[in-house]
């Protein structure tokens, strides 16, 4: 089975002198309940659909499995979204080895940024870059799909 193996973390500055690439990403969550989602997603003109399971580890690990679709049928499968859409901008950013990618979101979200790595394993070394701040790493509120339900807005309102 496919796992995806990342740390997330907040991001403090000096990351944007740092940026290899950057896309725009929407996505939205047709089910995202008790763990597992079922995400859509429209990064630079072409769709996905992926399927997560239950995160393991403490955060660190969990089933993901992705398929590229057409467009038009992933624009189709985003009206099936109950409560809308994550908006982002993804930057890639090499360092150490790895490619960190920070996520600075949009909208409802706005003045969120976060950096995740994907590793090889759940022990596997990285070097740390200097703008990571915090790691977030199994703190649910960070997850897109939570996003989508508490935008980070609203935190700073109580």
């Amino acid at each position: 089975m496919p796992q995806e193996i990342e740390r997330k973390f907040l991001v403090g500055d000096g990351w944007r002198t740092l940026v290899a690439s950057s896309s725009r990403i929407a996505q939205g969550y047709i089910c995202a309940e008790h763990g597992r989602t079922v995400r859509v997603r429209i990064r630079d003109g072409r769709g996905y659909l992926t399927i997560k399971g239950p995160s393991a580890d403490g955060g660190l690990s969990r089933y993901e499995w992705e398929k590229e679709i057409p467009l038009a049928d992933a624009e189709e499968l985003m009206r099936l979204c109950p409560v809308g859409t994550v908006d982002k901008t993804r930057h890639l950013v090499p360092w150490g080895g790895h490619t960190f990618e920070v996520d600075e979101f949009h909208g409802a979200n706005e003045g969120l940024v976060v950096a995740e790595v994907e590793l090889s394993s759940p022990g596997e070394a990285f070097e740390r870059p200097p703008f990571l701040g915090r790691e977030v790493t199994g703190d649910a509120r960070y997850y897109n799909s939570q996003l989508m339900r508490c935008p980070y807005r609203t935190w700073r309102d109580g």
